[in-house]
């Protein structure tokens, strides 16, 4: 409507912010490290808490062993060894017996340490346990405040080999803490991790979708009227080059398409305007000029003419478009191909007689095809028909009807010694309309739909069509259709007679 502004939006507003592609690669982004970052912190305190046991295991197994050499038992009380005018040997003794606990066989406790008394004293039937054991076992206790200890409870041998229980201990609560330190200050860091890997991905994300953005911006600026706009490629050879191939493919269609179109209504426009003009100047002389009834009569015989030649040019069209648009649907059968070339080169033998022209056929006999008679009469009558018209008297026109060259295909061949079409022509004889224009065709009558109809059948039966000719020397057009497969032989049972 004149006034009326058209509004090209840009893509980037069309879509909203939570739902672009933007926003969500780069949630995509964000959740993927912030699982990642999770991941590795909680993979690096595990991998830390058990370095430090491991250390702190290895520190027991030697105190345990120290132990052990300070450590004597006679008759039944504990003895520690040491040289008293040793500073250093005093404080190992003494911080050997900072956590432990010794009772005999029987259960009864001999010596224990404050500390161990926190933890909590080992009752006779886990006393008896660990005796039983073959070797130490370490475990983790805690006292009355929650301290952590790591304890080796197994065995020494006291005099007279007797077995006495002796559980050493040692605290692991830096352990711990140096764990939740680390848990507090990597989860403490961890929002900030996050949104610098937020506004990576959003820098990513936006790097990755600025082709999409410039697709989408040189989609909105084709329209009907520039269809030959093409996006250039990034010569990456990727799926956004992928992308826009296609793209440009895809307006390439378009415009083959628009220029179908165009042409076509061209095309139509002419065809039905010459009978149209016709009719109104023959009525129009007979309205104004006529004065004898015959002259009326044959005023409108010719206008009756014009509109049978109207009505064909419709229903061709009308069943053209059909067949193209799928509405018309094929009622295939076993079709002996030779038998149908027979038929049809008798219905034209009479035309090219009246031209004089020779009409021929070598059919080969057998050659059957899944096709539907209707629309293979229609596409040999179509090729025939041009044959004859554009073969000058004296002419010869011979259709054959063999086995190709490729095994399983059968091939149709319709050839003449007529004007023959141009090399520049051959590309667009079977468009719609299409007529080659030159001295020796324009007197030729034809709608230009006969050779768009033998495409669309050949296509419809999975088939091919080729054309060679020359200016002068005549045209052969080679149909090439599948063969239908051999009926399987009925064989009759054997008939069982009773005696």
């Amino acid at each position: 409507m004149p006034g009326r502004k058209r509004e090209i939006r840009n893509p980037k507003q069309r879509t909203g912010f939570l739902r672009s592609l933007r926003f969500r690669l780069t949630l995509s982004y964000v959740l993927f490290f912030s699982v990642l970052l999770v991941a590795i912190g909680l993979l690096f305190q595990k991998t830390l808490q058990l370095g430090m046991d491991d250390d702190s295991r290895a520190a027991l197994e030697e105190e345990w062993g120290a132990a052990k050499g300070y450590l004597h038992i006679e008759n039944g009380k504990p003895i520690w060894i040491a040289d008293p005018t040793d500073p250093e040997e005093a404080y190992i003794v003494e911080r050997l017996r900072h956590v432990y606990m010794l009772a005999d066989g029987n259960g009864k406790v001999l010596e224990h340490t404050q500390t161990f008394d926190s933890i909590g004293i080992d009752s006779p039937q886990e006393i008896g346990r660990i005796l039983n054991l073959p070797v130490p076992e370490i475990h983790v206790r805690r006292d009355a405040d929650g301290v952590p200890y790591m304890i080796k409870a197994g065995y020494v041998r006291g005099d007279r080999g007797r077995p006495y229980f002796f559980a050493l201990g040692r605290s692991i609560q830096g352990n711990e803490r140096t764990v939740e330190n680390f848990r507090k200050n990597y989860f403490l860091l961890l929002p900030g991790m996050i949104f610098v890997a937020a506004l990576l991905g959003w820098v990513l994300a936006s790097r990755a979708i600025r082709p999409l953005n410039l697709v989408a911006a040189t989609a909105q600026e084709i329209t009907g009227s520039n269809l030959s706009l093409r996006i250039s490629r990034r010569n990456a050879n990727d799926e956004l080059d992928n992308l826009i191939d296609s793209f440009n493919r895809m307006t390439g269609r378009l415009s083959e398409s628009f220029d179908q179109i165009r042409q076509f209504s061209t095309d139509v426009s002419h065809e039905l305007r010459t009978p149209l003009t016709a009719i109104r100047g023959q009525l129009e002389v007979a309205l104004f000029t006529a004065e004898k009834p015959d002259q009326f009569r044959d005023a409108m015989v010719n206008a009756l003419e014009d509109v049978e030649k109207l009505s064909s040019i419709v229903r061709a069209l009308l069943l053209l478009s059909q067949a193209e648009s799928g509405q018309l649907v094929l009622q295939k059968t076993r079709l002996d191909l030779g038998e149908v070339v027979t038929d049809v080169v008798d219905q034209f033998q009479i035309p090219a007689d009246e031209k004089n022209v020779t009409l021929t056929a070598t059919l080969e006999p057998g050659w059957v095809a899944n096709a539907d008679r209707t629309q293979v009469e229609r596409m040999i009558s179509n090729l025939l028909s041009n044959a004859v018209k554009y073969t000058p008297k004296g002419g010869k026109v011979h259709v054959s009807v063999g086995q190709d060259t490729e095994k399983g295909w059968i091939r149709l061949e319709v050839q003449d010694n007529g004007v023959g079409i141009p090399a520049e022509n051959l590309p667009h004889i079977f468009d719609r309309f299409y007529r080659v224009r030159n001295a020796q065709t324009n007197y030729t009558q034809g709608l230009g739909l006969g050779l768009s109809f033998v495409a669309w059948i050949v296509s419809a039966h999975d088939g091919a069509i080729q054309v060679e000719s020359k200016p002068g020397e005549g045209s052969r057009f080679i149909v090439r259709l599948p063969a239908a497969m051999a009926a399987p032989e009925v064989v009759p049972e054997p008939v069982v007679t009773s005696a």
